[in-house]
């Protein structure tokens, strides 16, 4: 794994290292507070650079609004430190906006090394193209990553078309409960069930693209690892005027506050202007998803 940050312009390797500072100051503090013996002694064991960053091929496009992101692996010693709870301080201080200092987008996953070196044992793409492409901004000495395994042709076609065929239905499972609720004057439940058929074809097409998708509900998330990997996935949300932004922004939303929170509220308009967008994200999912299917056929063929 490559170590140096020269091909970084300056401004984004300061941006890139106070982003790092502040997980390992957020991991410390949410730490502090834990009493579990297995885990009050939990550590950061390695953070990696991977994606455009680390390759040099980022975007920063203010016409089209796209920018990508810092792309980050975040290594633990302890599988439960992977989970949302450890990492949700960290997540809100490095969102643009909170900080004054930070411009650019942040995404980051955690795994524990033992979870890590299982997936390139099993020859998972995703993670030996981040052994093969990514940075090492922090390492621990004697976290050792092993080589990767190898993946047959016919194996990433089973698990790709298992994937495609478990999370599209599921997807579409949804989209039929969103209809249902619609129309039985059931904005909020239409809501989370959109949200849900997003978010099942998100992971939907990661798995398929990548054999690899990272547990999250989180739309934003979720499309800022998947629209670099087609380019027809970044036309399904339009973003060009308030309703848009709105409509979107409810989705995203709606996980939690369509189920939970009184003030949530979805007009018949939001709501039908979201039912056409995730259909048309179904859509373009399955043409993406079926595509990667023919290639993978053609390679056991």
């Amino acid at each position: 794994m490559k170590k140096s940050l020269d091909h970084l312009p300056t401004p984004k390797r300061a941006e890139l290292l106070r982003v790092v500072d502040e997980l390992k100051r957020s991991f410390a503090e949410t730490m502090s507070t834990k009493r579990a013996g297995r885990l009050k002694n939990g550590r950061i064991l390695k953070i990696v650079l991977f994606g455009s960053y680390a390759r040099g091929d980022w975007v920063e496009d203010p016409v089209g609004r796209y920018f990508s992101d810092f792309d980050i692996l975040i290594v633990v010693d302890h599988e439960d430190l992977a989970d949302s709870e450890y990492w949700d301080a960290a997540l809100w201080r490095t969102t643009p906006g909170v900080s004054s200092r930070q411009r650019t987008p942040v995404s980051f996953i955690v795994h524990s090394l033992d979870d890590v070196n299982r997936q390139l044992e099993r020859g998972r793409s995703f993670f030996i193209d981040i052994l093969r492409e990514g940075i090492l901004l922090e390492d621990t000495p004697g976290a050792a990553l092993v080589r990767p395994g190898e993946l047959s042709p016919k194996q990433a076609l089973e698990e790709a078309q298992e994937s495609y065929e478990d999370w599209f239905s599921s997807a579409a499972y949804s989209l039929t409960r969103a209809a249902n609720s619609a129309r039985d004057g059931e904005p909020n439940y239409a809501a989370f069930d959109l949200h849900q058929a997003a978010e099942r074809l998100y992971h939907c097409v990661l798995l398929v693209l990548t054999l690899y998708s990272p547990k999250s509900h989180n739309l934003v998330f979720l499309r800022r690892r998947c629209e670099p990997l087609d380019e027809r996935l970044r036309a399904v949300w339009p973003h060009e005027t308030k309703f848009e932004k709105r409509c979107f922004e409810l989705l995203r939303a709606a996980y939690v506050k369509a189920r939970y929170s009184k003030h949530y509220r979805i007009t018949t308009e939001e709501l039908a202007w979201l039912t056409d967008r995730v259909e048309v994200l179904k859509d373009t999912v399955q043409i993406v998803c079926n595509q990667r299917l023919d290639d993978l056929q053609k390679a056991v063929s």
